[in-house]
């Protein structure tokens, strides 16, 4: 969206679902970072997944971007197996 204050119903619907999410991500970060950690910056925050690019430039606590962070951990999981057979 161009802003956060939609001129028409189909960016302000926009502008609700892009800057709603990042909002809900940097609010419930912040309180996983307050159970985590005595320090909140010792922790890191990665992105993961197809649709992260859309919040990544408006949500304030995201640190890296990794869109195939979960098949990296499928392909490290299997080969741990392969090699014990």
């Amino acid at each position: 969206p161009r802003s956060v204050i939609g001129k028409n119903t189909v960016e302000a619907m926009q502008s609700g679902i892009i800057y709603g999410f990042a909002g809900q991500v940097d609010g419930v970060v912040a309180r996983m970072k307050k159970e985590l950690a005595a320090d909140p910056d010792d922790v890191t925050v990665i992105a993961t997944g197809g649709l992260a690019p859309m919040v990544l430039g408006e949500s304030s606590v995201i640190d890296e971007h990794e869109p195939w962070l979960t098949l990296i951990g499928l392909r490290l999981v299997y080969e741990r197996n392969v090699s014990r057979s």
